[in-house]
């Protein structure tokens, strides 16, 4: 079984603080620590363990620039075959949808029998880039995956719903599945896995490699543009409501009222 992972070298801001570039539409990165995101490091695993049952190989993309090595360097150490990095100074400020139109002008050439990506960046969180490179590439698709089971020409997947709810579908080879958290338990890279990534090839391929035209991506191809970042001022405050059980029920139903929620 061959199988395509699409990654993102993303920034951790879990616990940094976030400052807006003078740009206005990005933030500073000087600081911050970079790794995989969380999701595709799921999807990265559930491909490296159906490789591990039915065979095959596992191959990684990822669009951006020359950091997202590190990423992909990380993938060959788990256990992926081979690499490949998409990069040009045109497809900076592409949206999700250039952002699949770029990995489908890599992948509608290449082998496969399924794509996994994650469910979502934590950086952007669009949500939107596998369900969108499988309307390209004309295949079905899953999205919200918790669980996979290869069959004779399908797939058996669980897909989380909300409320606590599961749907399990069967969907047709080749397909896209969009991987959610908690499907697996990611692996840790060895020093015997580092030390083999080092020697592996990361591909490189640009806006001519790719048949893409500059007006195809970057802003100018994307349907939607980002205008402005800000970081919220804080305007709330918590009050604390204190006496015998009547004193505060009529106070927050002072307050509701006050704030229109009670008529």
């Amino acid at each position: 079984m061959n199988i395509i992972v699409c990654v993102k070298h993303v920034p951790d801001t879990a616990e940094a603080e976030v400052v807006i570039d003078n740009s206005g539409k990005d933030i500073k990165k000087e600081n911050l620590v970079f790794d995989i995101n969380e999701w595709d490091n799921y999807a990265l695993e559930e491909a490296l363990l159906l490789k591990e049952k039915h065979g095959g190989m596992v191959t990684v993309l990822t669009v951006g620039s020359e950091a997202a090595n590190e990423t992909l360097r990380k993938c060959l150490a788990k256990g992926a075959d081979e690499a490949f990095r998409l990069d040009d100074e045109a497809f900076k400020r592409s949206d999700g949808y250039v952002i699949a139109k770029i990995l489908y002008s890599a992948i509608k050439n290449m082998k496969y029998d399924l794509i996994l990506t994650g469910v979502q960046a934590s950086d952007d969180g669009y949500a939107q880039v596998g369900v969108t490179l499988a309307e390209m590439l004309g295949i079905q698709h899953a999205s919200m995956v918790k669980k996979v089971e290869v069959k004779n020409g399908f797939v058996r997947v669980h897909r989380e719903l909300e409320g606590g709810l599961e749907e399990v579908v069967e969907v047709k080879l080749p397909a896209v599945l969009t991987i959610q958290t908690g499907i697996n338990e990611p692996r840790y890279v060895s020093i015997a896995g580092i030390r083999r990534a080092a020697r592996k090839e990361i591909k490189v391929l640009g806006l001519a490699e790719l048949g893409l035209k500059k007006e195809e991506v970057g802003e100018a191809g994307s349907p939607t543009r980002l205008e402005r970042l800000f970081v919220p001022e804080a305007t709330k405050k918590t009050e604390i409501l204190t006496g015998d059980p009547s004193t505060v029920a009529t106070k927050l139903s002072e307050i509701l009222k006050e704030k229109g929620v009670l008529g």
